[in-house]
């Protein structure tokens, strides 16, 4: 899914009126009743009292419209707007207008602070005050409204974006914190980061079927991965395939304490569908890893508790180095000189990115189109500290291009990063894979996915779908706190049967 910016989402608006037998009040009508259809499904018991504080734009239209279609359902519903505003959209005052020859339906004007309605308690406040029109922060009487509304013992909830954040650009300064934010056809590029998480809460999004012509024909370099993108890039088994048809993967991973991350990362190579498996380790890790995954192969070092050479790498199709690694000085040798020979893109995660953060003259040494795979602390360490995660993001962009590889950021909405700037966003994953060994698990993947013949950008999003999805199913079935790297591993297969179920 492309995920446009703000000014392209209003032209969208703009272009669906312009080429469809639509108005600009229908194409508002639509969307409340869009929103109303996926509220009374959330929320069936219409004695809970609804409070909605309508602006004086699109987004306060939009507020009249859903106060209507509520009101309609015998919700008990309150409108709350600004009295004698400067400056009246026209829909909004049509809107506005249609609501007051209703009966039966609380509107009250507010002129300032003291006119705050009292809530009760675990009531709805519904914020259709600014949306994504909105260009500086709230200041004055709406700085003061949202700020009194944040204090409430309230459900809140965001008509497309909440009133003070701004789209495509950090925001300052008072924003309403939703519970829920319902954003019509695709989310905000705002919505990807953690630092507005507290500002927007669980995230909707449903279509209110904007023009297909505009959103094809629109460019963008920000995506949000769904089932159908990552579908699209899945490569489905022949009859006649074998085990050399899913190529060989290496792994060179683990240290004296550490082989766990390479017995983590070597199953999840395997279940990925890789053919072959090897995996070289300090000699500590042979019995472990014969043990526990007779199915792999593995070489390793003459030193008992870390890596001290590089084994003959010509014959694999896919390198997958870091965790458990440590960075002993002997081991950041063998790095430094796989970085100079391999032939192929590597994944480089955990200690592999720490020695490269130790030691910057590598990172131009790394060969193109390899991913690297590191956490917000060891992003910073690798490429410098930002002031926020959209400068955090202007930077992984800029790193992408000039390293000409990819970097994939982890966290609540991985980001990946390509070497012609664009970024895709993950949709799939939760809080419970917040646990030792989860990155394991993901370079896994990805090496074995590389392995069976993907191109990085192919198998990077493929790899954080299938790895989110794998997560959610296990969270459905044990629950975010007990989830632990293993069970990705094992709700791996599920995750790919569900990727070809839906």
């Amino acid at each position: 899914m492309k995920i446009f910016n703000t000014k392209q989402i209003k032209s969208w608006d703009a272009y669906t009126i312009e080429s469809e037998p639509i108005d600009s009040l229908e194409l508002m009508e639509r969307a409340g009743n869009v929103f109303v259809s996926w509220f009374t499904e959330q929320f069936p018991n219409k004695k809970i009292p609804i409070y909605v504080f309508c602006g004086n734009g699109n987004n306060g239209g939009d507020g009249f419209v859903i106060s209507r279609l509520l009101h309609q359902k015998s919700y008990e519903v309150n409108v709350i707007v600004q009295s004698n505003p400067n400056k009246t959209a026209k829909d909004n005052k049509t809107n506005h207008d249609s609501l007051k020859k209703l009966s039966n339906l609380k509107i009250l004007t507010l002129a300032n602070s003291e006119d705050f309605p009292t809530v009760k308690d675990s009531s709805i406040v519904i914020d259709a005050l600014f949306g994504t029109g909105l260009k500086v922060k709230l200041h004055g009487f709406f700085k003061d409204l949202v700020s009194y509304l944040n204090k409430l013992n309230v459900i809140r909830l965001a008509i497309d974006i909440p009133s003070g954040l701004l789209g495509d650009e950090s925001s300052t300064g008072v924003i309403f914190k939703a519970d829920y934010t319902f954003s019509f056809e695709q989310p905000k590029l705002a919505f990807m980061f953690p630092e507005n998480q507290k500002y927007v809460g669980n995230w909707i999004v449903e279509t209110i079927d904007l023009s297909q012509e505009y959103y094809l024909n629109e460019n963008t370099n920000d995506y949000l991965l769904t089932n159908k993108t990552v579908l699209s890039l899945y490569k489905k088994r022949e009859k006649f395939d074998h085990k050399g048809s899913f190529g060989h993967a290496i792994l060179i991973m683990g240290s004296r304490g550490k082989i766990g991350a390479a017995v983590l990362s070597t199953f999840a190579c395997m279940r990925s569908g890789c053919g072959l498996t090897t995996v070289y380790t300090p000699s500590c890790g042979y019995e472990v890893l014969q043990t526990t995954i007779p199915e792999a192969m593995v070489i390793t070092d003459s030193n008992k508790c870390y890596i001290t050479s590089l084994p003959n790498i010509d014959q694999y199709n896919a390198i997958g180095i870091g965790c458990g690694l440590g960075i002993e000085n002997e081991t950041q040798k063998v790095l430094y000189e796989l970085l100079q020979n391999s032939k192929q893109p590597l994944v480089l995660d955990a200690d592999a990115l720490n020695i490269i953060s130790s030691n910057p003259g590598m990172l131009n040494k790394i060969p193109n189109n390899s991913i690297l795979t590191p956490h917000p602390k060891e992003f910073e360490r690798l490429f410098g500290k930002t002031a926020n995660d959209f400068e955090r993001n202007k930077l992984q962009r800029q790193k992408a291009v000039n390293l000409k590889c990819y970097i994939l950021l982890k966290g609540a909405h991985s980001c990946i990063s390509n070497p012609d700037g664009a970024c895709y966003y993950n949709s799939t994953g939760n809080p419970g894979m917040g646990t030792a060994g989860s990155g394991d698990v993901l370079t896994g993947i990805i090496t074995g996915l590389l392995a069976q013949g993907y191109s990085s950008e192919s198998a990077l999003c493929l790899a954080v779908y299938l790895h989110g999805l794998a997560g959610d199913l296990g969270a459905q079935k044990l629950g975010e706190e007990s989830l632990i790297a293993r069970d990705i591993i094992k709700y791996l297969p599920k995750a790919f049967k569900k990727l070809n179920q839906r």
